[in-house]
């Protein structure tokens, strides 16, 4: 859901798209190219990142596997690294921190996280964890607030850093049109956070 509606919004901008996958679907726009790669295979993420000026990151499993998310994002931050490539992750509502209790991670607040989610917020926090243990790699981790849905591309959002938002409501979501702008949006004017977070606007 993530991944398709960045390829989209960086075409909506002009930009040129390689859209990896283990199995991409055909693509009509000639700017978009679809490649097939493991993630697990580092030179092959490797080849396939050759030449790109920036890499974005949107990996799931279902069931969850953390262990695979873990080594996926250690092979782009690897593969990126070295012609100093910069990798925007779109990760987890879960490595954030909770609204009102700092200390209290949302991967263990059964307010935003039910105990069905609970492993894959975990594995959120684990993906941050190894970009933070990465040296060399130039990253930047973005959490989406608890709530990601398909919706409708408004192109305004919240930005915030490392603490869950709500809207005025007391919800905290956000479409995935309007999380690919927020990705967009950072690649073309960084924001200096390595950690941040967005979450619909109310305008």
């Amino acid at each position: 859901m993530a991944g398709g509606r960045v390829v989209d919004e960086a075409r909506r901008r002009g930009h040129r798209v390689r859209a990896l996958s283990r199995k991409p679907p055909a693509s009509d726009d000639p700017e978009v190219t679809p490649v097939a790669v493991d993630a697990t295979d580092p030179y092959a993420v490797q080849r396939a990142l050759a030449g790109s000026d920036a890499v974005v990151l949107a990996v799931r499993t279902t069931p969850v596997d953390q262990e695979f998310l873990v080594g996926a994002t250690r092979a782009v931050l690897d593969a990126a690294a070295r012609p100093g490539v910069r990798v925007l992750v779109i990760g987890g509502a879960g490595a954030l921190r909770s609204p009102g209790d700092r200390d209290l991670p949302v991967a263990e607040n059964p307010a935003y996280v039910p105990d069905e989610y609970r492993a894959v917020a975990r594995a959120g926090v684990a993906q941050l964890h190894a970009c933070r243990a990465h040296t060399g790699a130039d990253w930047v981790y973005l959490s989406p607030p608890a709530v990601l849905e398909p919706g409708t591309r408004t192109g305004h959002y919240r930005r915030g850093t490392d603490t869950l938002l709500l809207g005025t409501d007391g919800e905290s979501r956000i479409s995935a049109g309007d999380l690919a702008v927020a990705v967009l949006d950072e690649l073309e004017r960084p924001g200096g956070d390595r950690h941040f977070t967005v979450v619909e606007s109310d305008r």
